[in-house]
């Protein structure tokens, strides 16, 4: 039996923005003085929203971002995006042929999901058909997101499919009980040790999205 709702995330799965923004969050904290590289960004960052990234950054080392920090960062990588983000390789057949309701479930921000998503050219995802970790109270690697995107759409938690890159969207969909496939293929993944650890471990692993529909054929058309 297919899932009655595959779940997207968005940078890293449908866009390849999660290196973008991991050289963007290098380059912005280095000229304050805190030195980090993009293993760094993820092993602790990946899948996260801003705040929690923030905080991550304050207690570890003691940074008090300044008020503008926040502001300026994500202009320059909306500019970023505009200038160099794209697609993901295959998003776009698999989108065309997917029979299954589907829907986009992200840590980022809506103003910045929602510019990302037409940038790249999939804004027939806005609406809603996204929602962002804006409407509950605890994000990845909590369940909250997917539990509010299954109770909003009816569907049952063991009925849907969730799609992640970050370990901590991996953790979030299993605590929701979910099918979770883990995608690999993001530039941000390239050269790092992929391995899960036990409690993130996906019911499937694939790097590029032409396997997607193995195994789920009958979620598109003969």
């Amino acid at each position: 039996m297919p899932p009655a709702l595959v779940i997207f995330d968005c940078d890293g799965v449908l866009i390849d923005s999660e290196i973008i923004s991991a050289r963007m969050l290098v380059a912005e904290l280095a000229g304050l003085g805190v030195k980090i590289d993009l293993d760094y960004v993820a092993r602790h960052f990946l899948g996260r929203s801003y705040p929690v990234v923030m905080a991550q950054i304050r207690r570890e080392f003691g940074l008090d971002l300044p008020p503008a920090f926040e502001d300026r960062y994500r202009q320059r990588l909306l500019d970023a995006f505009a200038a160099d983000l794209k697609i993901m390789p295959g998003v776009a057949e698999v989108l065309a042929r997917l029979r299954l309701p589907y829907c986009v479930a992200t840590s980022s921000s809506p103003v910045r999901a929602r510019q990302s998503l037409q940038i790249a050219g999939l804004g027939h995802l806005l609406g809603p058909r996204l929602f962002t970790a804006s409407m509950v109270a605890n994000g990845k690697p909590a369940p909250d997101l997917f539990l509010h995107v299954a109770a909003t759409l009816g569907v049952d938690p063991a009925r849907c499919l969730v799609i992640e890159d970050s370990i901590n969207g991996v953790r979030a969909g299993l605590a929701a009980g979910m099918e979770v496939w883990r995608f690999t293929g993001g530039s941000h993944l390239r050269g790092l040790d992929i391995r899960p650890p036990p409690d993130a471990t996906p019911h499937r692993q694939f790097n590029d999205f032409a396997e997607f529909f193995d195994g789920l054929t009958a979620a598109e058309p003969p």
